[in-house]
């Protein structure tokens, strides 16, 4: 009996977990960049008397899909799209280095590149200037160049370069874990080295990698499979009910 309980409590908290996981996702269906959040669970045996055949369900180190989303068009000048396994270096709000792949930059009024947050973009030598009155251009592969309103093409001056980075083969979220603040570090706690393969793609956006369907659909399995949780734990109060009534009876 105590068994079957431990075993439906289990089930039932990795079935909320699940069901959290998926609302955020949903909730970041059409956040620019957006990956994807993935739930895994380990068991957790119990240890002291009487408890080695019980074992918990425990959710560990959330785990993030890191297939690309949908490119989407923008023709403006400051949205860039990562290509491939890439990830745009910004300065977070303690001074540290974070990932992110939202490319929807601004120029804030200090003329210094940020992102829609706010957060400093770092290029290879730090956070980049952007002269004003110029028009900006971002290569494929990062370079920022400056050319004079009254200039022509001719006249263009690289005035930094974004710091991109890549993921090293194999599964990448061995190298990154997401923070609360949605944006990816390095788990070594070391800035990730600027990759020169990595390529962007001007005046687009990378969507949500999000699938609204599937998730809806996880929805309800995981609701389902809650409340099997539930009657389990039903069952097993009356089943120690049924069970107390005839040791009384019979006593």
């Amino acid at each position: 009996m105590d068994k079957m309980i431990y075993v439906a409590m289990s089930g039932a908290k990795a079935a909320v977990a699940r069901q959290d996981t998926v609302a955020h996702n949903l909730a970041n269906l059409n956040t620019t960049g957006f990956k994807g959040q993935l739930t895994a669970f380990r068991t957790a045996p119990m240890q002291g008397p009487g408890l080695p055949t019980r074992a918990y369900a425990v959710e560990s180190t959330p785990m993030a899909d890191f297939k690309p989303g949908s490119i989407q068009q923008t023709g403006r000048v400051l949205d860039v799209a990562l290509q491939g396994n890439g990830f745009l270096a910004v300065q977070d709000a303690r001074g540290g280095e974070a990932y992110t792949r939202n490319g929807h930059l601004e120029v804030n009024g200090e003329g210094v590149l940020t992102t829609a947050n706010g957060l400093t973009v770092l290029g290879d030598g730090g956070p980049i200037a952007i002269p004003q009155d110029n028009e900006i251009t971002i290569a494929d592969d990062g370079t920022i160049s400056a050319v004079p309103r009254s200039g022509s093409r001719a006249t263009s001056v690289p005035v930094g370069r974004l710091k991109l980075v890549d993921l090293p083969a194999g599964d990448p979220t061995v190298s990154l874990v997401r923070g609360e603040d949605g944006l990816f570090r390095s788990n070594s706690g070391n800035p990730l080295g600027a990759d020169e393969n990595v390529r962007v793609a001007s005046g687009a956006l990378e969507g949500s990698n999000v699938n609204a369907v599937d998730m809806l659909v996880n929805m309800i399995s995981v609701g389902r499979q809650f409340d099997m949780q539930m009657k389990l734990l039903q069952n097993a109060e009356a089943n120690a009910r049924e069970a107390n009534q005839l040791l009384t009876n019979t006593g």
